[in-house]
């Protein structure tokens, strides 16, 4: 009912800057909270990011200062913006949100995009 496509990854050079964008589609009657997580090869998925319908955002403590969470929710799309990159951010980043849907009932439900790439060379 709800699918999110992430873009905007990609190489970059310690010190830059990426901002990534995860758009939702789909035939579902609105979307809650949105998130950014990582998991980089060898280490467990992990939170960055988090932002609720109402703009309220949560981060990571070890990325406060340089990562930066926003959504346009007219266009159901939550951006990341993240500055003064570092290789340890390294990682595939994936965009996860709540989306309710009506199917006979009303229905909740949590969804997960495909990943994007991020690679911070030294």
């Amino acid at each position: 009912q709800v699918h999110l496509v992430e873009s905007g990854g990609g190489l970059v050079q310690a010190g830059g800057s990426l901002r990534l964008s995860c758009a939702a589609s789909g035939s579902f009657l609105s979307i809650g909270g949105m998130r950014w997580y990582r998991q980089a090869p060898g280490k467990q998925r992990e939170l960055v990011a988090a932002i609720s319908d109402g703009g309220n955002t949560n981060y990571a403590d070890s990325l406060k200062g340089r990562f930066t969470i926003s959504r346009d929710t007219a266009k159901n799309t939550v951006y990341l913006q993240m500055n003064k990159l570092r290789p340890e951010d390294t990682a595939v980043y994936y965009c996860n949100a709540d989306g309710s849907y009506y199917s006979g009932g009303y229905y909740f439900d949590d969804y997960w995009g495909q990943g994007t790439q991020v690679t911070v060379s030294s």
